[in-house]
């Protein structure tokens, strides 16, 4: 699969709406779903209000069960695949899975530097001096630009995941990148996604059955210990928790 370097977006700057207008929808639809409403009553809220190229998913490819429930409710939606250069191959195998198998349209999300001309300007193995200034230019640099194209983005974020994660919203107004922000598996758990994933037979990064429940750049990926924090393999040993993306 070849690299996209941005989406090739059905609304241009112009068609979108104002950052005023989309508050009150983001307001007015957490007022309207319950705290534990369903995934697919949180997405047929947004089909209801968006049009399918104003949506945006993000997508780790740890796993393809919200691009398939986004597309369920919004076929051809576009996937935003941030390809940090450091991925696992699992990760990139499963990305191509999802391009083929989905009614999605699956764009890769590069940072402005390659990791090479990243390595000559500031010094190889900089995930390993400075994660939080890694992660800040080839995830959180990169992801801020291709949202500038939306109204809205549907992440995979989960309150289960981290004790930073217990009070994730369904929608609210993501003030630092200006548009909507979805999480419609708030509600739900590892087992959950892993359970929708297999029933439905979905493109699985085969890394979840090898002690990854969290995979992110491989670097900075480790295995987690049989009923430890899911996230504990990313940036082990550091006091990093996050990347960026969510806060």
């Amino acid at each position: 699969m070849n690299p996209q370097p941005l989406p090739n977006l059905v609304n241009s700057a112009a068609d979108l709406r104002a950052h005023e207008e989309l508050r009150a929808i983001a307001a007015a639809g957490a007022a309207e779903l319950d705290w534990d409403a369903s995934a697919q009553e949180v997405i047929a809220w947004v089909a209801r209000n968006f049009a399918t190229g104003a949506a945006a998913v993000a997508c780790s490819m740890a796993d393809a069960v919200l691009p398939a429930l986004v597309a369920d409710q919004l076929p051809g939606v576009d996937v935003l695949f941030l390809d940090t250069g450091y991925h696992f191959p699992e990760t990139y195998a499963t990305r191509d899975a999802v391009a083929e198998n989905l009614r999605v349209n699956v764009v890769d999300v590069l940072p402005v530097n390659t990791v090479a001309e990243q390595d000559s300007l500031l010094g190889k193995d900089l995930f390993a001096r400075d994660p939080a200034q890694c992660c800040a230019l080839r995830k959180v640099e990169p992801l801020g630009r291709s949202l500038k194209g939306y109204e809205i983005w549907f992440t995979g974020v989960r309150r289960d995941e981290a004790p930073t994660r217990t009070n994730t919203p369904l929608v609210s107004w993501d003030e630092k990148n200006g548009l909507v922000k979805i999480n419609p598996l708030a509600t739900w758990s590892y087992e959950d996604v892993i359970g929708y994933s297999d029933e439905n037979l979905l493109p699985t990064n085969p890394l979840l059955n090898q002690g990854y429940p969290s995979i992110g750049c491989a670097p900075c990926t480790k295995k987690v210990a049989p009923g430890a924090d899911p996230r504990s393999g990313r940036w082990a040993g550091t006091s990093k928790t996050e990347c960026g993306l969510h806060v």
